[in-house]
């Protein structure tokens, strides 16, 4: 995200974690992507040629589609490419524009906080029941929503520390 030859060793290690974090979601989500558009094909063709429809695909693909939307989410939070109204930021004088950038990462923060909390409680209280017909914890369903909170918390804390320290070179931020 930033330009590391500015940046102190500190601020070094945290950008090329939070950088490997971001890959290893895109390649997860886009890995799970594939996967379930294999297990559509497989479903088309069970359905209509061998005339046996695999009923787990269902089940899996719910899953699936929960790790490809919150680990791309996460990873749009740290590149800064999650949806977003910019147009308030966009039409105000730099000073502004810096304050709505930081009160727009101390809510995301606060946001992935309430998700990974909200989201730990729904994963432990749903551990123990078994997702119908491939017998896995339903807990799974939320770990996903777990982790992206983390991590948006994690990445908006990131912005946040570049930002006060005046190091932040999102395009939307301070120009």
């Amino acid at each position: 995200m930033s330009t590391s030859s500015e940046l102190p060793a500190f601020l070094k290690g945290m950008d090329r974690f939070f950088d490997v974090l971001t890959q290893l979601c895109q390649i997860i989500a886009g890995i799970a992507l594939v996967v379930m558009t294999l297990m559509f094909a497989w479903l088309v063709f069970g359905r209509y040629v061998l005339n046996d429809t695999p009923t787990w695909v269902e089940q899996v693909s719910h899953l699936l589609l929960m790790v490809i939307a919150f680990l791309g989410a996460a990873a749009g939070v740290r590149q800064d490419t999650h949806l977003s109204v910019v147009l308030f930021r966009t039409a105000v004088p730099t000073q502004v524009r810096t304050l709505f950038v930081f009160i727009t990462d101390v809510l995301m923060a606060s946001f992935g906080g309430l998700m990974f909390w909200y989201g730990l409680e729904l994963t432990q209280f749903k551990w123990k029941t078994l997702i119908p017909l491939i017998q896995v914890p339903e807990g799974l369903r939320s770990l996903p929503l777990t982790i992206c909170g983390a991590l948006i918390f994690v990445f908006s804390i990131g912005h946040l520390v570049l930002l006060i320290l005046g190091r932040d070179e999102r395009k939307d931020s301070i120009e």
